[in-house]
């Protein structure tokens, strides 16, 4: 069951780049897609198991490519051979080739279908084709190759470790709950007294109060859980006693870490109404919602001293988050508030927007002209007919956009792109 819900969500990450034109976020799908395609094919529960399930396909692809040869040389088919196969691909591959030219000269209509149907074969287009046609068998040689002979990952544990005496994790974990107490504690000063209180009582821009404490708060947000992790192995918990303080000092610090995310958050908000949405900024606030999930689920885990479910719902919330960053559409949400800001400040950075992808055009074109025609200009110049190869839906929604009022501005028309 597992592995047909890690399947389904490759399937889904792959598909994204057939719906939304980002370039970047399809990139991060494919990433997110390798992960759980591995864990679709391997398995793997614990954390151990799982990291290990990750160094598995390059070595599988190795070992796929012997045991690919031996299988070919044991099956003995009743009918013709490999090479008589080839042999017959290659013949039809060539009259193909030799009629299907003939009907191109000799027809428009068809040799257009046929340019739709056909990749690139272009030099530079076909090494591109052949270079991912080698990386997609490739993989899928790996992945037959582990379904054939599937690892044994279930008994792939770290080593107990002796438990740690009372006094040893309490007071450093006291201590640690104090100091996001009082951090907490200046945090809803800022969150009751608004950004504005503590620009006038520290003396920051917003860019600083922003950017000097929102890093900071996300590298303590992902050490904290490290912490929580290290704590939850070595705390021991034999006693009633024992887990009671667990459940207490733990709980505790995954609460106030969710004070500290929300601190991290509304940094964030600040810097982006002040500065406007960009892809970084929505990215790591995503990022931000993401480990706050966490939070809540090593809460969670804690109340209830198990936790061997954790690791598969950390990879598989990451994906859901990746997956609800397609759904809102990124490019046209940050273009959205955007321009929704430049309606109610004049303020536009119309030079970066005009570097997002085809997803934002519906957003951009509710800018009044020249600005609409400056921030469209080269997403309309990028924006080629894609064939069944390339076929992708904000692409076409932005060329239905593009036909009727299509981006007539020059580059004189904008000489800087900055000044609204």
């Amino acid at each position: 069951m597992a592995g047909a819900v890690w399947a389904a969500a490759t399937v889904a990450l792959v598909a994204v780049g057939s719906v939304r034109a980002a370039g970047w976020l399809f990139a991060l799908c494919l990433i997110a897609a390798a992960v759980t395609a591995t864990l679709a094919v391997t398995g793997g529960r614990s954390p151990f198991g799982m990291l290990v399930a990750a160094t598995l396909p390059p070595a599988a692809t190795v070992r796929a490519l012997p045991w690919a040869v031996r299988g070919l040389r044991r099956t003995r088919p009743a009918g013709p051979g490999v090479g008589r196969l080839l042999t017959s691909l290659a013949v039809s591959a060539g009259l193909l080739t030799l009629f299907g030219l003939l009907f191109s000269s000799a027809d428009a209509v068809f040799a257009d279908l046929v340019a739709g149907l056909l990749p690139d074969i272009a030099l530079g287009g076909g090494v591109g084709w052949l270079a991912r046609l080698l990386l997609i068998g490739l993989g899928l040689l790996g992945g037959a190759y582990l379904v054939s002979r599937p690892p044994n990952l279930e008994g792939l544990r770290a080593a107990p470790t002796r438990p740690a005496h009372r006094l040893e994790w309490t007071l450093p974990l006291v201590l640690l709950d104090a100091l996001f107490a009082a951090f907490v504690s200046v945090q809803l000063t800022v969150f009751f007294g608004g950004a504005g209180h503590v620009l006038r009582t520290a003396g920051l821009t917003y860019a600083q109060y922003a950017r000097g404490g929102f890093w900071q708060l996300l590298a303590v947000t992902a050490l904290t859980l490290l912490v929580i992790a290290i704590a939850a192995r070595r705390a021991p918990q034999s006693t009633r006693a024992d887990r009671l303080l667990v459940r207490v000092l733990l709980g505790t610090l995954a609460a106030l870490s969710l004070v500290v995310v929300a601190s991290a958050l509304y940094r964030m908000q600040v810097y982006a109404d002040a500065y406007g949405a960009t892809r970084l900024r929505l990215v790591v606030a995503t990022v931000e919602l993401w480990l706050g999930l966490l939070f809540v689920l090593v809460g969670v885990a804690v109340v209830r001293m198990r936790a061997d479910w954790l690791p598969r719902l950390v990879i598989g919330t990451a994906v859901l988050a990746l997956l609800g960053l397609a759904v809102v559409n990124p490019d046209r949400l940050i273009a959205d508030r955007n321009v929704d800001r430049y309606l109610e400040t004049g303020r536009l950075d119309v030079g970066y927007l005009s570097r997002l992808s085809a997803d934002a055009v519906p957003a951009l074109d509710r800018l009044p002209e020249p600005m609409r025609s400056c921030a469209l200009r080269e997403i309309a110049a990028e924006l080629p007919r894609d064939g069944l190869w390339a076929a992708n839906l904000g692409r076409e929604r932005a060329r239905r956009e593009l036909g009727p009022t299509p981006a007539t501005a020059s580059v004189t028309d904008c000489p800087d792109l900055r000044r609204w």
